[in-house]
C-alpha cells in the first residue's frame, strides 16, 4: 500500500475521533468545572498511556527529546483542552467546531518552521482561503458577542498547531502513538496531584452525559486519536495530511446537531464545506 495513502487513511481516522471532541467538551463542561475537566481527562489518558509503555516494554525517550515532548504536552495535553473547555462554557460546539477550519494552516506554518519542506505557493492559497472562511463565518455569527471566548479559541489553533507540528516531527522517529504516550506520561505527574486536587466534592449533580463525554475525551481525543492522526502526519507528511483537518468542522456540526440538538444554520454549513473544498486544492500542491 502507497505511504502517502496509509498516511491520509490513518489521519482521517484520527480527524472522524477528534470530530467528537468538540461535542462531548460541551455537554461535560455543563456540569464539569472547565479546569477540573481538562487536568482529569489528561490525568486518566496519562495513566492508560503508562500502563500501554510499560505493557508493551518502550524504551524511554532520549534526552534530546524532552522538550519537543513538553512542547507536545504544553500544546496538545494541556493548552488546547484547556482554551476549548473554557470557551465552550459560552459558546456552542457548532460555532467553535469552525474555528478547527484553522488548524492545518496553522500546523503547517509551524512545520516549515521546524525544517518542514515548505509547499508550494498554490497550497498556501488553497490554505489561507479555508482560513478565510473560517474568520468570515466568526464575524457572520457576530464576533463581538464572544469576543473573548473567539480568542480563546484562536489562541487554542495555535498551541494545537504548535503541538501537531512537533508530534509529527518526533512520530518520524519515535512512531505516533510513542509520542502522544510519553507527552501524557511527562505531564502525569502534574495533572494527576491537580486533578485530585480539584476533585469536585459533590458529583451528585453530574450526569451519565457527563460522565461518558470525560471518558470519550480521555480515551479517545486525548489517547487513540492521536496514535492514528501523529502516525499519518509522520507518513503522509505534515502538509498534505493536515489538510484533512479541513473536513472536521463538517463532521463536528454533523454530530452537535445530532447528539446536543443543537442548531446548525445554513451559513455553518456552506462555511463548512466551502472549508473542506479546500482540501482537494491543497492536497494537490502539498508537494
Amino acid at each position: 500500500m502507497d505511504k502517502g495513502f496509509k498516511g491520509w487513511s490513518s489521519g482521517l481516522l484520527g480527524v472522524l475521533i477528534f470530530s467528537g471532541t468538540l461535542p462531548a467538551t460541551r455537554v461535560a463542561v455543563a456540569t464539569f468545572d472547565p479546569i477540573f475537566f481538562t487536568l482529569a481527562r489528561a490525568a486518566i489518558a496519562g495513566v492508560l498511556a503508562a500502563l500501554i509503555l510499560l505493557a508493551l516494554r518502550q524504551p524511554r525517550p532520549a534526552r534530546s527529546d524532552s522538550r519537543a515532548l513538553l512542547v507536545v504536552a504544553l500544546g496538545v495535553v494541556v493548552g488546547f483542552p484547556l482554551l476549548l473547555a473554557l470557551a465552550l462554557r459560552h459558546v456552542s460546539a457548532a460555532h467553535a467546531t469552525v474555528f478547527v477550519g484553522l488548524l492545518p494552516m496553522a500546523t503547517v506554518m509551524f512545520g516549515v518552521l521546524h525544517g518542514d519542506k515548505n509547499p508550494r505557493g498554490l497550497f498556501w492559497l488553497f490554505s489561507l482561503s479555508g482560513s478565510l472562511v473560517v474568520a468570515g463565518f466568526a464575524m457572520g455569527q457576530g464576533i463581538g458577542v464572544s469576543l473573548f471566548d473567539d480568542l480563546l479559541m484562536l489562541v487554542a489553533v495555535v498551541v494545537c498547531g504548535l503541538g501537531y507540528a512537533e508530534g509529527a516531527r518526533l512520530a518520524r522517529r519515535m512512531g505516533g502513538w510513542q509520542v502522544i504516550s510519553w507527552a501524557l506520561v511527562l505531564a502525569l505527574p502534574l495533572m494527576l496531584p491537580l486533578s485530585l486536587w480539584t476533585l469536585p466534592g459533590n458529583f451528585q449533580q453530574a450526569t451519565w452525559p457527563a460522565w461518558l463525554s470525560l471518558g470519550y475525551v480521555s480515551l479517545f481525543s486525548m489517547l487513540i486519536g492521536f496514535f492514528f492522526w501523529y502516525r499519518g502526519l509522520a507518513l503522509g507528511g505534515i502538509a498534505s495530511v493536515s489538510q484533512l483537518q479541513l473536513l472536521q468542522p463538517f463532521f463536528g456540526l454533523g454530530l452537535a446537531a445530532l447528539l446536543l440538538g443543537e442548531h446548525v444554520s445554513a451559513m455553518m454549513v456552506a462555511s463548512a464545506l466551502a472549508v473542506a473544498l479546500c482540501v482537494v486544492g491543497a492536497r494537490r500542491f502539498a508537494t
